[in-house]
C-alpha cells in the first residue's frame, strides 16, 4: 500500500484572470469572427475596438447585451497577468511595440500551460490520487518551469507533447477518483467520453462518477442532474441547463465552461469556481 499523503492545499490564486495586471491580452491577441458570441470580425494582432487605452473593456459590463456573449465566457487562467507582468517585466505592447508580436504569439501558449496547471492542481487536491503524487507533483512542477521561461523558450515550447504526458497522469487520476462511482445501476458503466450529447434531455440524471471528458452536451437539460465527481475536462457546456445541477467535486471543471452554461442560485459549484454574474441576470 502507498503511504497516506496528506491533501494538497488547492491553492489557485495565480490561475485565475486578473484583468488588472493584464495588458488586455485577450482583447488584442486572438482572433474572433462575427456570430452569435461576437457583435463583429476581428483579426488576432489587431486591438478590439472596445480596448481602452488603460487595457480595460469599454463595455465590459453590458458585454452580453452588446454582442460580446464569448468575451464573458473566456477565461486565461491566469495567462494573461503573467505574460504581462512576468515575462514581459511588465512592458506593453504600446510602450514597446516591438514586442508586441512576441507578445501576442507567447500569450496562448502560457494560457495553455497554465490550464494544464489547473488540472494538476485539481489532482493534486484528491485524496485518492495519493497513489500517483510524486508523479503529479514532478509534471506540475516541470509545467511551472516552462511557464517561467524565456519568450524564446516558451515560443518553442512542445505543449501538445507536455500535455499528452500530463493527460496520463489526469486518466490514471479520473480513474482512481471514479473507481466507486462509476457503474449505475445494473454495473453499467456511466461512459460517455466524446458522446454527442447536445440537446439531450438528462434532467435529474445520475451522473456521479461518469466519464464525459469531451463529450458534446450544448444545449443539454441537465436539470438537477448529480455531476458529483463526474470527468468533465473538455466537456462542451454552452448552453447546457446548470439550474438545480450538483457540480460539486467534479473533475477539471473550469471556470469558462460554467460561464458558457446556464444556471441559476440552485446550481451547486465547486468552491474553486465563481458563480457567473449574468446567471442572476437570466
Amino acid at each position: 500500500m502507498p503511504p497516506e499523503l496528506p491533501l494538497l492545499q488547492d491553492d489557485r490564486a495565480g490561475l485565475r484572470a486578473d484583468c488588472g495586471d493584464c495588458f488586455g491580452l485577450c482583447c488584442v491577441a486572438l482572433a474572433f469572427s462575427a456570430s452569435s458570441d461576437f457583435a463583429v470580425n476581428k483579426d488576432a494582432g489587431k486591438p478590439c475596438t472596445n480596448l481602452r487605452t488603460d487595457f480595460r473593456c469599454g463595455i465590459h459590463r453590458d458585454l452580453r447585451t452588446e454582442g460580446f456573449r464569448g468575451c464573458t465566457v473566456y477565461d486565461c487562467f491566469g495567462a494573461g497577468q503573467h505574460v504581462s507582468q512576468g515575462t514581459f517585466d511588465g512592458t506593453d505592447w504600446r510602450q514597446d511595440p516591438a514586442t508586441a508580436r512576441q507578445m501576442f504569439d507567447v500569450f496562448p501558449i502560457m494560457r495553455q500551460l497554465h490550464e494544464l496547471l489547473w488540472y494538476l492542481t485539481d489532482a493534486r487536491s484528491r485524496p485518492q490520487a495519493a497513489p500517483i503524487a510524486a508523479d503529479l507533483a514532478k509534471a506540475q512542477a516541470e509545467t511551472e518551469r516552462l511557464t517561467q521561461g524565456t519568450p524564446e523558450a516558451l515560443a518553442e515550447t512542445d505543449v501538445a507533447g507536455h500535455r499528452q504526458d500530463v493527460n496520463v497522469l489526469l486518466l490514471r487520476t479520473s480513474e482512481l477518483v471514479r473507481k466507486d462511482k462509476s457503474k449505475g445501476k445494473g454495473g453499467k458503466k456511466k461512459q460517455r467520453r466524446g458522446a454527442d450529447l447536445i440537446g439531450a434531455r438528462l434532467r435529474g440524471a445520475d451522473l456521479n462518477g461518469a466519464d464525459l471528458r469531451g463529450a458534446y452536451l450544448i444545449g443539454a437539460d441537465l436539470n438537477g442532474a448529480d455531476l458529483r465527481t463526474a470527468d468533465l475536462i473538455g466537456a462542451d457546456f454552452r448552453d447546457a441547463d446548470l439550474r438545480g445541477a450538483d457540480l460539486t467535486g467534479a473533475l477539471f471543471l473550469t471556470q469558462s465552461q460554467v460561464n458558457a452554461a446556464k444556471g441559476d442560485a440552485t446550481t451547486k459549484l465547486p468552491d474553486t469556481l465563481q458563480r457567473p454574474s449574468h446567471w442572476d441576470a437570466a
